[in-house]
């Protein structure tokens, strides 16, 4: 919506802002006034490989005659301390795991042997999305970390699928398309053009003279719904010209990859400092039929797209701000169906790289039958006997700590209930 329409909606419903401007205002509007660059980063950013994926066709290999049937125990590949599971004699298009691996590995660590606890997938999804299983109230990571770091930024939490809830600390933004992107940041040009609305130094004063009668109104009156529509109008009028920073970034033609149509949106917008945090999706991974064609066609394209992600970050010179979460709800049985395909499976991986992370690391194992191996919350190393199982809100209070926001007042208004004997001890190093 152009700024000058909401101007006239807002007015119409009895806002108010035809007080006149006085010669202060003028005069305050033509001084210089450096244009913040926004949010600089840690940018954070959640693939979510929504429906479950199958981790031994992954980062959890077995090789085990009938937990999959691509590949034996002496296919199994190695990249330092990486084993994966062979997969590019089996793909068309997209990311080999050889090619992934080889590439990221220096800097990817994972954990193997992940509890979700249930295998139905809206439990699973939030569990892994908030770190919390039995409540509809906590925030995902992306949204609390938004929240923590720039709630004011315009797209503080961008989010394309998946479970999203924010808790009520920042909004959840959605934008589909470039296009969506383009208008939202030329909302005060006509038609998303290139011709604006206003010459500059006239948005400048009216920028000037609403940034006035805001924190003058806002100070006068004590009526919560009156103060909170002044602010949205405010933050409005704020945003449009923050929104204006992305346009350089928009690439002028949209990517035919899921993912890369998302992180096109999602890049631009961490490039403009408008954005902190985003989760990106995509779906078809519950391969109850036919689970090797299924997996080997997402698999490929899950990983090419955080490959892409990664290279378009690097060309934006934000690649070494960027924090990479890469998840999904569940992982697949250990055996075939009926229908050749994988039901769900309560035990999976979880893989990060970013500023800060300890790289060519694997933590947690999965025995022969893709059963769950205790760790030592202290070593991280694999305990049968007294190590814990390690679950959601181990790593996302790792997450925060990782963040530095396991202090803040939004942090404490969401605690996870881990105790200290169990919570993970140096986990990115």
């Amino acid at each position: 919506m152009s700024r000058r329409n909401f101007l006239k909606l807002c007015s119409l419903a009895g806002l108010g802002f035809a007080a006149p401007i006085g010669v202060s205002s003028l005069l305050r509007a033509d001084e210089n006034k450096k244009d913040s660059a926004g949010y600089a980063g840690p940018f954070y950013v959640v693939f979510n490989a929504s429906g479950g994926w199958d981790t031994t066709y992954l980062m959890d290999p077995k090789g085990v005659e009938g937990i999959n049937r691509l590949y034996k125990e002496e296919d199994i590949l190695t990249f330092g301390n990486h084993r994966f599971a062979p997969i590019a004699k089996h793909i068309v298009k997209g990311m080999s795991n050889e090619d992934f691996f080889a590439k990221y590995g220096p800097e990817l660590r994972t954990l193997n042997g992940l509890d979700f606890s249930v295998n139905n997938h809206s439990p699973c999804a939030r569990y892994m999305a908030t770190g919390k299983l039995d409540s509809l109230a906590f925030p995902t990571f992306p949204a609390l970390v938004a929240a923590c770091f720039g709630a004011e930024a315009p797209l503080a939490f961008l989010t394309f699928g998946n479970y999203s809830a924010t808790g009520n600390l920042v909004p959840m933004s959605r934008v589909p398309y470039l296009q969506s992107l383009n208008l939202l940041a030329k909302a005060d040009n006509v038609e998303g053009s290139t011709h604006p609305y206003h010459d500059p130094f006239v948005s400048d004063r009216i920028e000037r003279a609403l940034e006035e009668q805001f924190q003058a109104r806002v100070s006068e009156t004590r009526l919560p719904r009156v103060e909170r529509s002044q602010s949205m109008l405010y933050s409005a009028q704020v945003n449009s010209k923050a929104l204006q920073r992305v346009v350089p970034f928009i690439p002028k033609e949209q990517s035919k990859d899921r993912l890369g149509q998302q992180a096109d949106i999602a890049l631009a917008s961490f490039k403009a400092g408008v954005c902190v945090s985003a989760n990106l999706s995509i779906g078809q991974f519950d391969s109850h039929n036919n689970n090797d064609p299924d997996q080997m066609k997402l698999i490929p394209e899950f990983l090419a797209g955080i490959d892409y992600v990664l290279r378009r970050a690097e060309d934006l010179k934000i690649r070494e701000n960027l924090v990479v979460i890469i998840q999904s709800e569940m992982g697949r049985t250990p055996t075939y169906n009926n229908g050749n395909g994988k039901d769900h499976w309560s035990i999976g991986s979880i893989m990060f790289l970013g500023p800060g992370i300890a790289g060519n690391r694997v933590i947690g194992a999965t025995d022969e039958k893709q059963l769950l191996v205790p760790i030592n919350p202290k070593t991280l190393e694999i305990d049968k006997e007294q190590g814990i199982r390690v679950r959601p809100e181990h790593i996302h209070l790792a997450l925060r700590e990782y963040a530095g926001i396991q202090g803040h007042a939004f942090s404490k208004q969401f605690p996870l209930e881990v105790a200290a004997n169990d919570q993970l001890r140096d986990f990115w190093k």
